[in-house]
Order: C-alpha cells, then structure tokens, then sequence
C-alpha cells in the first residue's frame, strides 16, 4: 500500500486529499498545526475503513521537517507521496505591496515555500535510493497574475513554482516525478479570509479538486499542471 504524507490536512484541499486517497486505497499521513480537526479528519477515515494517521506541527517551525517526516515514516512507512498544501496568506485584510510589513512576509515565504523546501529535502532522498516518488506543491494563480495587494502570498508560491521547475529538471531519470498543481479559486477558509465577499457558489468545492488532482499523481510526468475543474 503506498504512503501519502499531506501538509495543511485538517481543512479545505489538504482533508479532501486525505480521503480522496484513502478511498483509493492510499494511507495517508495528515500534517497540521490544528490537532481537533486534523484528528478529526482523521477519525472519520478510520471509520470509512481507511489507514490514517496525523502528526500534529507546524511547517513554519525551522526544524519541523525532520520530525514531520520521521514521524510519517514511523506510523505508515516509507513515503511515496508528498503534497506540500499548507499555506498563509499572512496579515488579513490583504495588505498593498507598499504596506506589506517585513515580519508579515518572513511568515508567509517561511511557511509558503522555506517549508515545502525543508519538507522535501527530507522525503526526497528515500524516494530517490528507491527509484520511485512523487511531490506535489500547490500553488496558485497568484504566483504569476498581479492581484492588487495579493503580492506576499504571490511572491511565496513564485517562488515555490520555480523551485519545483527546477528540482524537477533536476530529478529527471531518478523515478520521482515533481508536479505543481493550481487547483483554481476554492471554497475553503482561507479563501473566505481573503476575499469574504466571494459567492461560495461561484467557487470550486475542494473535494472535486481532490478527484482531479488523483489522476495526475499516478499517471502525469513531472511538470507544472493546472488543475481544471468540471462542475
């Protein structure tokens, strides 16, 4: 049975992730820093009949990854999947570039992209000596549209894009393939944080996503894929 270790797994597309693999027969390993609802998420996987476990932290801390990721190992095993999902807008309401605030943005690229790099440097080794893996960061138009006061958050996942781009040239002919997902404007927290005026009608609902993204990790190369979803 193959392992999947997900970031940001208590709510929105992380949780969706959850149970979309275990249904496919995944056990899946959910990160968050929210223990009641990651053990939640959790809890009702178990009942569906699925192998699920969570290992509550927070990405942003400088040290998390290993721990993370030994903790993965020890409860399910060697990892064959990781999803880099947690995310922070940072300060909301969503500030001008001109009055984003230094500290602000330390927070956003640490848990944006330092956190999906730290999270990566620890999987990737075991996936490369096995010759199989796939990592899988989610990103968002954000990274390449300039949304007024969207430039914190944008700048992070740019960041995270061209990381990914090159980790995956970079991994070309090892067996671990790297994708990058824009899985579109969801309905979930975070994006009600930012925009709370937004018609949740009008919005993609993270389980759907989920299903979308499931057949890029078994079967896409390694690229960058923008996930569209058929409502």
């Amino acid at each position: 049975m193959s392992v999947a270790l997900i970031t940001g797994a208590s709510r929105g597309l992380g949780a969706a992730l959850m149970h979309t693999l275990s249904a496919a027969g995944w056990t899946v390993v959910g990160v968050a820093r929210g223990e009641d609802d990651l053990h939640a998420v959790v809890h009702r996987i178990r009942s569906s009949g699925g192998s699920a476990y969570a290992v509550v932290a927070d990405v942003g801390e400088p040290g998390s990854a290993a721990r993370i990721v030994g903790e993965a190992v020890a409860k399910a095993g060697p990892i064959d999947l990781l999803v880099n999902n947690a995310s922070t807008l940072g300060q909301t309401p969503l500030p001008l570039v001109l009055d984003l605030d230094e500290d602000n943005l330390r927070r956003i690229l640490e848990v944006n992209t330092i956190a999906p790099l730290r999270l990566m440097r620890a999987a990737a080794g075991a996936m490369v000596l096995r010759g199989q893996g796939v990592i899988v960061n989610v990103s968002s138009d954000a990274a390449t549209e300039p949304y007024p006061e969207w430039g914190g958050y944008g700048a992070s996942k740019a960041a995270l894009d061209q990381l990914s781009n090159v980790l995956a040239a970079e991994l070309d002919g090892t067996g671990v393939r790297v994708i990058t997902i824009e899985p579109g404007d969801m309905d979930t927290a975070m994006h009600r944080e930012a925009l709370p005026d937004s018609d949740p009608a009008s919005l993609r609902r993270p389980a759907d996503v989920a299903r979308a993204v499931l057949p890029l990790i078994v079967d896409a190369p390694s690229g960058r894929h923008a996930v569209e979803v058929t409502r």
